[in-house]
């Protein structure tokens, strides 16, 4: 096979399509692939460039192929789909990648490491582990209201509410109630363990990873937010500056400017909405801390302080988590911590 093709590669879990074209833009590969063919078949390639949407399985991909000495560039869909040509199939998604992956101005996705998937694991993990003790919490609380037993939130509540189903001291509840309860509260045990012993193995890759820490020093950012930003931005030079990160995460607001007339409306929600919520999460803290007006306050803070006796509450939580995405790029670009105080 001739070398320098370019070549799109529609990836599934079963079914692979493939189209490449040489030098001159002239098809020359046009074929369906099995997972297992998919290997050996780029193993007989010359070195070429080869573009993947950036999906499920994509980064697996991308080591594999990239070990046989091809060149993987990995896509956002969004940006692949307006190439596709007329009807929907395998084959004009595959020409459509090609086609895609040539254009100058297309943005690409870094190919994550195993390192860094394994820790996305984690904090998936967390994050499911928390939904499903919500979900569990508000059933309890749900279903002891139907018999008018009620409890202040918060943690104290629902222990104070486990207690009493489990001691046998809640009022007008039936033994069969009693039972099924005792189902939902052993699972809430169990996911409340379980997310506890996620949230340590995050702990312990963050105090061995050197950027991890350094982003930590940010005031409203945590173990859990650092480790999530430093193993989703691979690498902060894909993005010219901190406004650039902050628009990736979805931190700004969305546009609808058209004829010389700037329409600027609610934050854009793109990017990943994990860690926009753990930002968006850290600034509410940040303007908690703020609150209190203690003396000697990082200039982050006393931002954040000035911003929210100005603007409603969560305007100013998103401003600030924004700021925060921006000191986050500085800080991984440049390799410095955060400094508190600033000289005027």
């Amino acid at each position: 096979m001739q070398p320098n093709m370019t070549i799109g590669l529609d990836i599934a879990k079963h079914v692979f399509q493939v189209h490449a074209v040489d030098a001159a833009g002239a098809i020359v590969i046009r074929r369906k692939l099995r997972r297992s063919e998919l290997l050996t078949f780029f193993e007989g390639l010359g070195p070429s460039l080869v573009g993947i949407e950036a999906c499920a399985t994509a980064h697996h991909w991308a080591r594999s192929i990239m070990a046989l000495g091809h060149q993987v560039k990995l896509m956002p869909p969004a940006y692949v789909k307006p190439y596709v040509k007329r009807q929907k199939n395998d084959a004009a998604d595959a020409a459509a990648i090609c086609e895609a992956v040539s254009r100058p101005s297309m943005r690409f996705v870094p190919v994550k490491e195993v390192d860094q998937q394994g820790v996305l694991v984690l904090h998936r993990t967390r994050d499911l582990l928390i939904r499903q003790r919500t979900m569990l919490i508000n059933a309890l609380r749900a279903h002891l209201a139907e018999f008018g037993i009620i409890m202040r939130q918060g943690r104290a509540g629902v222990a104070v509410l486990m207690a009493s189903v489990e001691e046998g001291k809640a009022e007008h509840l039936p033994e069969l109630a009693r039972a099924a309860l005792m189902s939902l509260i052993a699972q809430l045990r169990d996911a409340h363990a379980r997310a506890n012993d996620v949230e340590r193995e995050i702990l312990t890759w963050h105090r061995n990873d050197e950027r991890s820490r350094r982003l930590e020093t940010i005031p409203g950012v945590g173990p859990i937010t650092a480790s999530a930003v430093v193993a989703t931005v691979t690498d902060p030079s894909m993005f010219a500056s901190g406004r650039e990160l902050a628009a990736w995460i979805g931190l700004v607001p969305r546009q609808s400017s058209s004829g010389g007339k700037e329409r600027l409306g609610r934050i854009s929600k793109k990017g990943d909405p994990y860690v926009r919520r753990l930002l968006v999460v850290g600034a509410h803290s940040v303007l908690r801390i703020a609150r209190s007006k203690k003396p000697g306050q990082s200039n982050l803070i006393n931002w954040g302080s000035e911003l929210a006796a100005r603007k409603p509450y969560k305007l100013a939580a998103v401003a600030l988590a924004n700021k925060m995405a921006r000191i986050v790029w500085a800080l991984m670009a440049k390799n410095e911590v955060y400094r508190r105080q600033m000289p005027a």
